[in-house]
């Protein structure tokens, strides 16, 4: 496993070894994923900012072969600690996507790029998707799913702000040529397409 060093660790390690867990997959965001990406059929995936592994382990289920990655080594641990043995499960690594250098990653492209609930907490958004762009293999599907901001029912001004905005929203999809997206509540879903 290789380990990250970077800012992104310092925030988010702590949050992962003290036992901070985040939204789950549900059966609704799984149907949205398996009706827009369709069966793996042996092609990779990568799963930016992988966490506890579910993401990851259901493309692996879909028939990805899969790499997750993740700035806490506490939240690789965990993936790694669920896995079963069968030898489908997705392949771990301890990297932050925003400095290191993409050649580290196992595939040169990836068929499928997934960001669930990542994509808000990148500093250098153009840089990030640049390198995605870069990564994504032609026809190939980038998910992302994150929080709108403003769309929280509290009146807590600080809760509004932790969705992406219209311009960040406007950033992400620019430049697809196949733009999806799909509601969950406070989440919105897109799939894109070079």
């Amino acid at each position: 496993m290789t380990t990250a060093s970077s800012t992104a660790a310092t925030y988010w390690e702590p949050l992962w070894s003290q036992g901070r867990r985040y939204r789950q997959l549900d059966d609704i965001e799984n149907r949205l994923l398996d009706d827009r990406l369709g069966p793996g059929r042996g092609r990779p995936a990568l799963d930016i900012g992988c966490g506890d592994g579910s993401l990851a382990r259901h493309l692996a289920r879909l028939g990805y072969c899969t790499t997750g990655i993740d700035c806490s080594p506490s939240a690789v641990a965990l993936a790694a600690a669920q896995d079963t043995g069968s030898g489908h499960e997705p392949i771990w690594r301890c990297m932050d996507i925003t400095t290191i250098d993409l050649s580290a990653l196992p595939e040169p492209a990836y068929a499928v790029i997934t960001c669930r609930l990542v994509y808000r907490w990148i500093g250098d958004k153009a840089a990030f998707l640049a390198s995605v762009r870069q990564l994504l293999a032609p026809g190939g599907v980038f998910w992302v799913v994150t929080e709108i901001a403003g769309r929280r029912a509290t009146n807590d001004p600080a809760l509004h702000r932790l969705g992406i905005t219209s311009a960040e929203a406007e950033l992400l999809t620019s430049g697809w040529s196949v733009v999806r997206t799909s509601d969950l509540d406070v989440l919105r879903c897109y799939a894109l397409r070079p």
